[in-house]
């Protein structure tokens, strides 16, 4: 299968890319505005990985050019880009390939990190409302933490909660995600539940904040 994460220059998905680069054998595609920037990331993560004695089957390109090789379309943005990214990919976008966004709209003050979902209800949904009509929408990886995953020297057991409409491409995400040692998948439903699961991420980074000893924390239904 042929993963492609946009934005894959970026913290979160810098630690997808080493997770799956690691515990899978899934080819990779680094997509950024800039291919330069993606060919530079798959460098670096090359290196990583060959320090752990692991290889991968990684390669960088421009957005369009990963998301149109690709079977799921990862995408690891900012939410405020996220619109226009799938927007800017729509037209090689098919029913055959799965969207998956772990993106999350939130603001700062002093008191913390606070919820700020987009008109649409969720970050989720606004994909959705932005993919092409039959492209499979599913919400994943959203509380966790950026650099838990890129340590690949770190272990986790920890759990992802996904949404989407569309349960076989919720099927497949789900097993994917479970090839990552470590990782479990939990079914939330319907991207309709989506503000639900998303709003735990400003949570998480409030608990990591405020107490000392669970920084990077992660989420663990039991």
């Amino acid at each position: 299968m042929r993963i492609a994460l946009l934005g894959g220059t970026g913290d979160i998905g810098e630690g997808l890319a080493l997770r799956f680069a690691r515990d899978t054998d899934h080819e990779l595609l680094i997509g950024s505005r800039d291919p330069e920037r993606a060919r530079d990331a798959v460098e670096e993560y090359n290196s990583v990985l060959e320090s752990h004695g692991a290889t991968a089957d990684c390669k960088g390109f421009a957005n369009e050019m990963a998301a149109d090789r690709a079977d799921v379309v990862i995408l690891s943005v900012p939410p405020y880009h996220i619109g226009d990214t799938v927007e800017a990919v729509a037209d090689v976008l098919d029913e055959d390939t799965i969207l998956v966004t772990p993106a999350v709209g939130m603001k700062g003050d002093e008191d913390g990190m606070h919820y700020h979902p987009p008109g649409t209800g969720s970050v989720s949904e606004l994909v959705a409302q932005r993919a092409p009509d039959g492209v499979p929408v599913v919400g994943a990886y959203h509380n966790l933490a950026a650099g838990k995953l890129a340590n690949i020297e770190l272990e986790f057991d920890l759990d992802t909660l996904l949404v989407g409409d569309d349960g076989d491409a919720k099927e497949l995400v789900r097993n994917l995600t479970n090839e990552i040692e470590g990782l479990r998948a939990l079914d939330a439903g319907p991207l309709a539940n989506a503000a639900e699961v998303e709003s735990v991420t400003p949570l998480v980074i409030n608990i990591a904040k405020h107490n000392e000893e669970l920084h990077d924390v992660g989420v663990k239904w039991v």
